[in-house]
């Protein structure tokens, strides 16, 4: 379960999500090219990057066990740049994955 202090106080954020389905933190989007110009907001591509902040406890199989996930909290991964869905808690934003929308763990 992801526990987080927010910019407010002493709050926790906790968020579980369910099944197969796992919360990402993007990476920050470049702010400069490599030619040394700065880009705007809307000009910076989505980072498909990430940290996964929480994961679900798997996927429920036919028989009733569940399927371990491949991903663990902490773990770097790369991701469609427009799969899953993006919210907000508080200032940061996050994505909510499905384990398959993830290509690769970076290690």
């Amino acid at each position: 379960m992801a526990k987080k202090k927010t910019e407010q106080g002493d709050s926790k954020l906790q968020l579980q999500p369910l099944a197969d389905r796992v919360v990402v933190e993007r990476e920050e989007s470049e702010e400069k090219t490599p030619g040394g110009i700065l880009l705007p907001d809307t000009a910076k591509k989505k980072p498909s990057r990430g940290v996964v902040v929480s994961v679900g406890p798997g996927r429920l199989l036919d028989d009733g066990t569940r399927a371990p996930l491949q991903v663990k909290v902490g773990d770097r991964v790369l991701f469609s740049s427009y799969a899953g869905d993006e919210f907000r808690m508080g200032e940061q934003e996050y994505v909510l994955l499905r384990e398959e929308d993830i290509l690769a763990v970076i290690e």
